[in-house]
């Protein structure tokens, strides 16, 4: 059990999946830049966190949802939140009947939680998207004492919903990445840097310099391929 003050960004998974290096480079030494890809996924992320919440017959929507979990050591927001009214069932959802300013449409019945994760691009073979919002519904869990079965992944280049059944095997990879985010960040050790072909879409491309840091070239061989391109 963690405690508040070793709580770590839910993002940071994404972050430590596509990239150790990358992951520690933000959040051990303090480095970010911007190009194209984070500036669209921030202007996506902006223009949903503003909006307000909304009822929809028997769907409620919660916009940048507070989350954390003191079991996996994590904290962030969710993007958006759908609670889907669950016909009476009592054996899920949860209740809101006793929180003060809520509609009345939310104060009867169950609520089912139904996480939604918004991305700019579009799905990945990697299941880095997956972990993200698999971690947002195991601190929901935590939260609201309610199962949260399936969540979605929402792309603005295909404008599509993609939905994730959070199964065992998914709930386990979360649960792993989320231990070796912590494992990571407290050695306060960056990673080697391993060149590979998305390496060219990081926005920490020049402060990595993976082709120079990476195998064991040495200064000289690198400058000295630099000059023969």
């Amino acid at each position: 059990m963690f405690t508040d003050d070793d709580l770590l960004p839910i993002s940071a998974l994404q972050h430590l999946l596509f990239c150790e290096r990358q992951c520690a480079l933000i959040h051990i030494e303090g480095h970010w830049q911007e190009n194209v890809l984070t500036v669209e996924g921030e202007q996506l992320h902006e223009k949903v966190h503003s909006q307000e919440g909304e009822t929809r017959k028997e769907v409620r929507i919660a916009y940048s949802l507070p989350l954390y979990s003191r079991n996996l050591g994590l904290i962030g927001k969710a993007d958006a939140v759908e609670f889907q009214l669950t016909d009476g069932d009592t054996a899920q959802g949860v209740q809101f009947k006793h929180l003060p300013g809520l509609p009345a449409a939310l104060k009867k019945g169950h609520w089912l939680p139904f996480p939604i994760e918004y991305k700019r691009g579009k799905p990945k073979i990697e299941r880095c998207d997956e972990v993200q919002v698999c971690a947002q519904a195991i601190c929901l869990e935590e939260m609201l004492g309610a199962a949260v079965p399936g969540g979605a992944l929402f792309y603005g280049k295909t404008h599509r919903r993609h939905d994730v059944t959070f199964d065992a095997a998914l709930r386990e990879e979360t649960k792993s990445a989320a231990i070796r985010l912590h494992e990571l960040l407290s050695s306060g050790i960056t990673p080697r840097a391993e060149y590979a072909k998305r390496c060219e879409q990081c926005s920490l491309a020049e402060v990595c310099l993976p082709r120079f840091t990476s195998g064991k070239k040495s200064a000289r061989q690198y400058l000295h391929s630099l000059l023969n391109q």
